[in-house]
């Protein structure tokens, strides 16, 4: 139920017209002046105010300015005579919704009234979304916490406030899209659009259409003008994933948009100006494209002012633990049993460390997400997890790697320190939950560790 704050040194108007929005559903609060009002709209969640000119103390005009100071989207319809027109006139350049003349007809401010609350919606919605996205693409919301994270984070922070071209380098699944939104919401272009292309996934010709648009006519199906992703993204940022597979010509014509930041749509001859912070990602070595002459060296290095590269799962294995509890809550309201999963069991914990994840963050999402569903207890276990994935576990102690003629005891004696400073890794350095994934005492692993001579930190 929406919430009207009616306003009125009058004592009798205020119940009038209570009784008035009450009947058409809404809830109404009554104030006989501009400061018992103030006080309500602090304390309460009002969704119009409906206040007259002229009171004394503090009139119609003062109130809006004091609202519109704290609560700048709300609206206000002020109710005036004829005398005080010019005042009302005032009060809309001061940002009133609209104002009212006395005596009016019922039916007439009910209308106002719920206009300037379906626009206040709309507001409070759009804002909610922003805020939304705003916190979904902070850093905070980017897993990890292993030492090639924390670079990646620290980077992200200083190229966001800046309008420089950044390249985005990671195998596919790492979060490349994720770490390009991040910097784009962390920027002063927050509020402004988002686009992003798969360069993979259209034909040269149709890719070409899609970034730059086209004018009516320019080929067989351009019915009428279509707006490029560029023209789309005007004045925000544009991010072009898997920039390696750009054709020839299309790299020339990025590299031209890039000088002149201006677009011609095919088919036209009028150039568009265009203001855009790109964002570029690959998952191939552009440096190896550049040597077999598929990719432009003088582009290259328009596109690499900032370099970001994000490491694959198997190189941040102390990432795992964050990851997976993070997916566990994001996949929660999914889960149909009333049993809450609560994480996963060790061996499984270890078999996610072993694994060497060639999907990377989105194998492991999606392998979450798959075993919540089918376990039937509060912890995920091997039989959860799919057979494919078990399979193709490496062999961790690479047997058909150990020379034939090797020392028996030299070998278990590695095979133990690696197992060890792994077990100390995916445990963060806590001694006792690493014993536990060894399934070993806490005291067994300290003799362990002293035996070895192991540097624990």
């Amino acid at each position: 139920m929406k919430t009207v704050l009616i306003v009125d040194d009058e004592k009798n108007y205020p119940p009038i017209l209570s009784a008035v929005l009450e009947e058409e559903g809404y809830e109404t609060l009554t104030a006989n002046s501009g400061v018992e009002a103030l006080s309500i709209i602090k304390g309460s969640d009002i969704d119009l105010v409906l206040t007259d000119m002229k009171m004394p103390s503090m009139d119609g005009i003062e109130l809006l300015e004091r609202i519109k100071a704290d609560l700048p989207d709300l609206p206000v319809i002020m109710m005036t005579a004829h005398g005080t027109v010019d005042k009302a006139v005032e009060a809309m350049q001061k940002g009133a919704y609209t104002y009212i003349l006395k005596p009016f007809e019922n039916d007439r401010l009910v209308i106002y009234v719920e206009k300037a609350i379906s626009m206040y919606q709309v507001v409070k919605e759009n804002r909610m979304l922003r805020d939304a996205v705003s916190s979904q693409y902070q850093f905070a919301n980017i897993i990890g916490k292993s030492k090639p994270m924390k670079d990646v984070f620290e980077t992200i922070r200083k190229v966001a406030p800046t309008p420089a071209t950044v390249l985005i380098e990671g195998e596919s699944g790492t979060g490349k899209e994720l770490v390009a939104k991040a910097i784009h919401f962390n920027s002063p272009r927050h509020d402004k659009p988002f686009i992003a292309v798969n360069c993979s996934a259209f034909v040269d010709t149709l890719l070409e259409s899609e970034l730059f648009g086209h004018e009516k006519g320019a080929f067989t199906g351009a019915a009428a003008m279509k707006k490029g992703r560029f023209e789309i993204a005007d004045g925000g940022t544009l991010f072009l994933d898997e920039i390696g597979e750009l054709s020839q010509n299309l790299q020339v014509k990025l590299l031209r948009v890039l000088q002149e930041k201006s677009i011609e749509r095919v088919g036209g001859i009028k150039p568009i100006s265009v203001d855009i912070r790109l964002i570029a990602a690959t998952n191939k070595t552009l440096e190896d494209e550049i040597s077999q002459g598929r990719f432009r060296e003088d582009l290259y290095y328009r596109l690499n002012v900032v370099r970001i590269t994000i490491p694959p799962l198997r190189k941040r294995p102390e990432d795992i633990r964050l990851l997976v509890s993070h997916f566990i809550k994001k996949y929660t309201d999914e889960r149909k049993s009333n049993i809450p999963i609560k994480g996963v069991q060790q061996e499984v914990e270890r078999l996610f460390y072993d694994y060497q994840w060639p999907g990377n963050i989105r194998e492991l999402e999606n392998l979450i997400e798959r075993a919540m569903i089918l376990c039937p207890d509060e912890l995920i276990t091997v039989s959860d997890l799919p057979a494919e994935f078990k399979s193709n576990i490496d062999n961790t102690l690479h047997l058909d790697g150990i020379p034939v003629d090797a020392n028996l005891y030299d070998t278990l004696t590695r095979v133990e320190q690696t197992m060890i400073l792994r077990a100390l890794k995916m445990a963060n350095g806590v001694q006792s939950h690493a014993a536990q994934l060894l399934g070993i005492g806490k005291s067994g692993l300290n003799q362990k560790i002293k035996k070895y001579h192991l540097d624990v930190d």
